[in-house]
């Protein structure tokens, strides 16, 4: 769900300035301990009145998240983001960078900035395999007739003769490649990985539009995305290796969506493994994720009513509206008035709007605000492994563990499993707190724990 970790932040606002030209790209590394560093990227562009910003932070793997506020006076740059908490004042010298100061949660941290490329955070993942494996891995592609599409994968298989149990893996919401990669990690080759070489053979594929697949992924609901999974489902029916009665899917956040859709209207599926899937309806776990994230953060009650009220109003207009240009019109007069609330300022409110609407009026965001998992997952027959982490503050676990187990128990399904893990995050991370800022410091990709308890399942269901 990290297409929506920054929805509806607050407007951006810029003031007058002179000195030193500020626009551009800057560069800097944060220093968080000794053995732990992230990359910043600022985007400073100059509108009528002043300026405007962007932030990047590629060891997180996040991109474009609105700068709430932009002032640069007297060669002195602040930068705020409202919602992570964020602050940050620097100074441009006459060498061309700024020496300054980041802060967020009430620390306080030094950060220079420069026009220079900074260099890549060091990162240990210990669970990354290392080639050659011991198994057979073939480059592959498979297509999706009915949209045109052509999707290109990965399939590993324990020895290049035989006949094996198979799983399709499913990737969480935005555009990732095969193996899922986000933060630094890899979740998709580790798991791939790992039940390769444990007797079962993995087909794992990049998101259409992304990476080697063709095809838009921003015109693409989860219902289209599904059709996607399906394609790889009849591939790996045609492959002489694959054992064709005993083929599942394993979905990872959205994918924990998507499996259940397949699943649904297809009896070939063998098994569906669902990681922090959900079960409610779109817009409830958006407004629990950015509770539960922001509470985390430690962003006050106040703020965090304020920015749920505004959320949940916008999504009851998506739930509400059949048609998107009207949508637009109702959605533009209620974030305008929203807007006011948070500020007086008529080009930040401009930029909140259009910020918002970009995201809110999208095919993706009104298709899984409106989308309520349970019908299909009551229609599945299937066996069905649900698991979680107790510290997933995006797709929290007892509400939506509790909702999956209801809805399956509802069609008759009694061959469901259903598991909460202690201490893992919505990436299956051994962690503290479950924050997304978390996830790129923590060295384990995947927890072993988990990775047993998904190979043990899916053994039984092979047998």
């Amino acid at each position: 769900m990290k297409r929506l970790m920054f929805l509806l932040l607050a407007c951006l606002a810029s003031l007058s300035s002179w000195g030193q030209d500020v626009v551009g790209e800057w560069n800097g590394v944060l220093k968080l301990q000794a053995d732990i560093q992230l990359r910043l990227v600022f985007h400073v562009q100059k509108n009528e009145s002043g300026y405007n910003a962007t932030m990047d932070s590629p060891d997180q793997g996040a991109k474009d998240i609105p700068v709430t506020s932009v002032s640069y006076e007297n060669s002195v740059l602040k930068l705020s983001i409202a919602s992570a908490n964020i602050e940050y004042e620097g100074v441009l010298g006459s060498d061309g960078n700024i020496s300054g100061t980041f802060k967020q949660m009430g620390q306080a941290f030094p950060l220079n900035l420069s026009r220079q490329v900074g260099e890549a955070a060091k990162q240990v993942r210990p669970q990354e395999p290392v080639k050659p494996y011991p198994y057979h891995e073939e480059e592959v592609l498979f297509e999706n007739k009915k949209d045109g599409v052509t999707l290109a994968g990965t399939l590993t298989l324990p020895q290049k003769n035989g006949v094996f149990p198979a799983v399709v893996l499913i990737s969480g919401s935005g555009a990732q490649n095969r193996d899922e990669e986000i933060f630094g990690h890899k979740p998709f080759l580790v798991i791939a990985d790992y039940l390769t070489r444990n007797g079962v053979a993995v087909l794992r594929f990049d998101d259409r539009g992304t990476a080697a697949s063709t095809g838009d992924l921003n015109t693409a609901t989860s219902y289209d995305l599904s059709r996607d999974v399906e394609a790889g489902v009849k591939y790996l029916q045609a492959r002489k290796e694959i054992n064709k009665k005993k083929i599942g899917l394993l979905g990872h956040s959205e994918g924990g969506v998507i499996a259940p859709m397949v699943a649904a209207r297809n009896k070939d599926v063998a098994f569906i493994v669902l990681l922090a899937g959900s079960g409610v309806r779109g817009d409830k776990v958006l407004l629990q994720q950015q509770s539960l994230i922001s509470e985390a953060s430690g962003v006050s009650e106040e703020e965090r009513k304020q920015a749920g009220s505004i959320n949940e109003g916008a999504f009851k207009i998506v739930l509400q509206s059949a048609d998107t240009a009207q949508l637009k019109a109702t959605l533009t007069d209620y974030l305008r008035h929203a807007g006011k609330s948070i500020s007086d300022d008529e080009k930040s409110n401009d930029s909140f709007i259009a910020s918002a609407l970009s995201q809110l009026t999208s095919p993706w965001v009104q298709y899984f605000i409106r989308y309520d998992p349970a019908p299909a997952l009551e229609k599945v027959k299937c066996p069905v492994l649900a698991i979680n982490g107790e510290k997933d503050l995006q797709v929290s676990a007892k509400e939506n563990l509790a909702a999956i187990k209801a809805a399956l128990a509802k069609g008759g399904n009694k061959r469901v499993t259903v598991q909460e893990f202690s201490g893992l995050n919505h990436l299956f991370q051994e962690c503290k707190t479950g924050l997304p800022k978390e996830y790129a410091t923590i060295e384990q990709t995947f927890s072993p724990v988990a990775l047993n308890e998904i190979l043990t399942w899916i053994k039984v269901q092979a047998q």
